[in-house]
C-alpha cells in the first residue's frame, strides 16, 4: 500500500509548537495537508469532523484559535445541556496537546495522500461553559492534582513509605499517566465464520500470538510503521486469542479471513493518551481497508467467541524540582503499594458500581462481560502472591502491575473497558474515585500494612472505608474457585444490561457524589450523560438488536427431508418451539421480541431490561439447539 514517501509527509505537530508562525510555516511547507478539522468530544464520546480548507484556516487563524468554529446541539450529543432551543455550541482548539494529520489513502494527489490536520478541541456552550467528555477529564485531572498536593502537605507521614521523595515541597508537578491496549477483529467483507471453528481455535489457542500471514500481516506491519511515524512509539502488534486460520483461494488470494489482533503503544499523560487512542483507531481502520479488510472495534462481534477488550492502565508520578520522576503508587521493598497507591485502588473498588456506567455503556459491552474465561465482571483485585512475587491474575476487574526492577512501572490495569468505551470518561471517573480513597486513607493516617489488611478483609469484617459485607481481593481464579452465587455475595452482583448498569446512579447516590467534587460532574452533566446513554440503549435495542435477532431466528430453517430420523424430528421440534417463542406473534400471545419492543415504547425500562436478558438466553438456547439439529442432517 505504501507507494509514496512517508518522509515527505506531515504526521503531527507536537504540543509546544502551536504558535501562529510555526503552524503557518508548517502548513505552507506541507501542501498535502489540505484541510483542518476541529475535533470536539461530546458526552457520548463521539468526535466531530469538519473539513475547513487550509487556505481559510490560515487567513482566519487568530479568530479560529480563539473562538473556534460554531456548530449546534443537533450536531453533537449533549442532551439537556444543548437542546434545540438553546443549541449554540463552539468547537475551540486545545493548544496543549499534539495535533495529528489524518490521511485519506484513497485520494492521492501529486504523489501523496490528502491530509486533514485534526485539532483536539473543547466544546463550549453559549460562549461560556465548556462541556463534553474532554473538559470532564481535564477538570478531573486538575481537581486530582490540587487535592493530592494538599493531602501530601497535610499528611507528610506518607513519604516514609515512598522511595525517592521526602516532602511535598520537592514536587514541581503531578503527572497522571495512562495507556490503552487496543484489541479488534478484522475480516474479509461478507464472510461469516463457523462459530464452532472459532470456539475450537480459541480453546486450543491456535491463533494467540501466532505468525500473521497474507493481507493481515501486510496491513498490520504497515499500520505499525505508520503509527511510529506519528510518534506513538509502538510496543507491539500481535494476534489475539480469537480467530481462525485464513485460507488461500484458487485465485492465490487469501479469503475467509476472521482474526483478532492487538496493538500496544507507549503511555502518555491522560488527555494525550485518550487523544492518541482516537487517532490510532482511525489509522488502523484506514490501513486495513486498503487491504480489503473490514475492521470492527465493537466489544463482542460474535456470541460465543472472544470479545475485544481495551485494558486501561493508570499510573501516577511526581515530577520533582530536580528533574527526577517518582512513582507515587510504588512503595518500599516490603510493601505492595504506598498509602497513595492503596487508597487509589480502594477508591476504584469501593465506587466501581458508579464508575461502571462510564465503562460499560453499550449493549455489546455486556455481551462481552459475561462470567467465564477472562471476562472481568466481579469487583475484585489481585495484588500478587507475595510482595517479592509479582503475578498477574487475569480474572479480576483491576490488577496491580509491578516490576521490582523498575518502580516507575507500578500501575493499575482496569480490564473491563472495551474499544467503544469513552476513555475520557473512564479515566475521569476513575480519578475521582481514586481521590475518594486516597483522601480517606491519608486522613486516617493509614500505613501500607493497615491498608493491605483492609483490602484483604473477609466478608462481614468492619473497615474504616470499605463495605462490611464485601470482599475486595483474591489471588484465586475468580471463575474456578467461586460459584456464581459466591461471586455475587462476595464481590457484588454484576449488571447484565445497560439499564441495570445505569440504575447504580439511583441505587448508590452517596457514591455518585464523588463525581460532583470540584465541580467536575455537576448534576446537569450526569443527567445529560444518562439521557444520552439511555437513548442509545433504547434505540439500539428497538431498531438494531431486535431486527438482527429476528433475522437470525429466520435463518434457522428446516433442513431435513423425508429421511429424517426421530432424533432429527425431536431436535427440530425444539428449534421450532424457540423460534416461535422468540419471534412469532399470534392472536392470543405476543412473541418475546414484540414484548421487548412494547416495553421500550411504553417506557417500562426495567421490564425491557429483564426481557432483553431473557431474549439473550433464548437466542443462546436456539443457537445450541440449531447446531445440534443441523449437525445430524446429511
Amino acid at each position: 500500500m505504501i507507494e509514496y514517501n512517508l518522509d515527505k509527509m506531515l504526521f503531527n505537530i507536537p504540543k509546544g509548537n502551536h504558535s501562529k508562525e510555526e503552524i503557518l510555516s508548517i502548513l505552507k511547507l506541507h501542501k498535502e495537508v489540505q484541510f483542518v478539522s476541529f475535533v470536539g468530544i461530546d458526552i457520548g464520546g463521539h468526535d466531530t469532523d469538519e473539513k475547513i480548507p487550509v487556505k481559510r484556516f490560515m487567513e482566519e487563524f487568530d479568530e479560529m484559535m480563539e473562538h473556534g468554529v460554531q456548530t449546534d446541539g443537533s450536531s453533537v450529543a449533549l442532551p439537556i445541556i444543548a437542546e434545540l432551543n438553546n443549541a449554540k455550541v463552539d468547537i475551540v482548539p486545545d493548544r496543549f496537546v499534539n495535533w495529528y494529520v489524518d490521511y485519506n489513502y484513497s485520494n492521492i494527489q501529486d504523489g501523496l495522500p490528502v491530509g486533514t490536520l485534526r485539532i483536539p478541541s473543547f466544546l463550549k456552550h453559549n460562549d461560556i461553559e465548556e462541556v463534553g467528555s474532554r473538559v470532564i477529564l481535564k477538570d478531573s485531572i486538575e481537581y486530582f492534582k490540587k487535592e493530592l498536593l494538599r493531602l501530601l502537605k497535610e499528611n507528610p507521614y506518607v513519604f516514609k513509605y515512598i522511595n525517592g521523595i521526602e516532602r511535598a515541597d520537592e514536587i514541581e508537578d503531578l503527572v497522571l499517566t495512562s495507556a490503552t491496549e487496543l484489541e479488534f477483529w478484522v475480516k474479509t467483507p461478507d464472510d461469516k465464520a463457523d462459530r464452532e471453528q472459532l470456539t475450537t481455535a480459541q480453546v486450543l489457542k491456535e491463533q494467540y500470538w501466532k505468525r500473521t500471514i497474507g493481507p493481515v500481516r501486510s496491513a498490520l506491519e504497515e499500520t505499525l510503521i505508520i503509527l511510529n511515524k506519528y510518534g506513538f512509539e509502538v510496543e507491539m502488534g500481535h494476534k489475539e486469542v480469537g480467530g481462525v486460520k485464513a485460507k488461500m483461494g484458487n485465485s492465490g488470494n487469501y479469503d475467509h479471513i476472521m482474526e483478532q489482533l492487538e496493538i500496544d503503544w507507549k503511555y502518555d499523560d491522560a488527555i494525550q493518551a485518550a487523544d492518541n487512542e482516537n487517532q490510532v483507531k482511525y489509522i488502523v481502520k484506514d490501513v486495513f481497508t486498503q487491504f480489503g479488510l473490514d475492521v470492527t472495534f465493537v466489544a463482542k462481534p460474535m456470541a460465543g467467541v472472544a470479545g475485544s477488550g481495551e485494558h486501561t492502565h493508570m499510573g501516577l508520578c511526581a515530577k520533582l524540582k530536580d528533574g527526577r520522576m517518582v512513582n507515587l503508587f510504588s512503595a518500599e521493598k516490603d510493601d505492595f503499594l504506598s498509602p497513595v497507591g492503596f487508597g487509589a485502588l480502594m477508591g476504584i473498588l469501593k465506587n466501581y458500581e458508579v464508575i461502571n456506567p462510564f465503562v460499560s455503556s453499550s449493549n455489546e459491552a455486556f455481551e462481552r462481560l459475561k462470567p467465564g474465561y477472562e471476562a472481568p465482571v466481579s469487583i475484585v483485585t489481585s495484588l500478587g502472591h507475595g510482595v517479592k512475587d509479582p503475578s498477574r491474575n487475569r480474572t479480576v476487574l483491576i490488577g496491580l502491575i509491578r516490576d521490582r526492577k523498575n518502580p516507575l512501572a507500578t500501575r493499575f490495569e482496569l480490564r473491563s473497558p472495551n474499544p467503544k468505551s469513552n476513555t475520557y470518561l473512564v479515566l475521569a471517573s476513575c480519578y475521582m474515585a481514586m481521590m475518594d480513597g486516597i483522601k480517606r486513607a491519608l486522613e486516617e493516617g493509614k500505613t501500607p500494612k493497615d491498608l493491605e489488611k483492609s483490602i484483604s478483609k473477609k466478608y462481614g469484617e468492619e473497615d474504616f472505608y470499605l463495605e462490611r459485607d464485601r470482599e475486595y481481593r483474591t489471588e484465586e481464579d475468580v471463575y474456578e474457585s467461586f460459584t456464581g452465587e459466591e461471586r455475587d455475595r462476595l464481590f457484588g452482583q454484576a449488571p447484565a444490561t445497560v439499564w441495570e448498569c445505569l440504575s447504580a446512579f439511583d441505587k448508590f447516590p452517596e457514591k455518585v457524589k464523588i463525581f460532583e467534587e470540584g465541580g467536575v460532574m455537576p448534576p446537569l452533566v450526569m443527567k445529560s450523560y444518562i439521557a444520552q446513554t439511555m437513548s442509545q440503549w433504547k434505540t439500539e435495542l428497538h431498531n438494531r438488536i431486535i431486527p438482527q435477532s429476528m433475522e437470525y431466528v429466520r435463518s434457522c430453517k428446516m433442513r431435513h427431508g423425508a429421511d429424517a430420523t426421530d432424533y432429527d424430528l425431536k431436535n427440530w421440534e425444539e428449534v421450532e418451539r424457540l423460534r416461535n417463542y422468540l419471534g412469532r406473534t399470534t392472536l392470543n400471545s405476543k412473541c418475546l421480541m414484540a414484548r421487548v419492543n412494547d416495553a421500550v415504547d411504553d417506557g417500562d425500562f426495567k421490564l425491557a431490561s429483564d426481557l432483553q436478558k431473557e431474549m439473550q438466553d433464548k437466542i443462546s438456547e436456539l443457537t445450541k439447539a440449531y447446531l445440534r439439529y443441523k449437525n445430524n442432517i446429511f
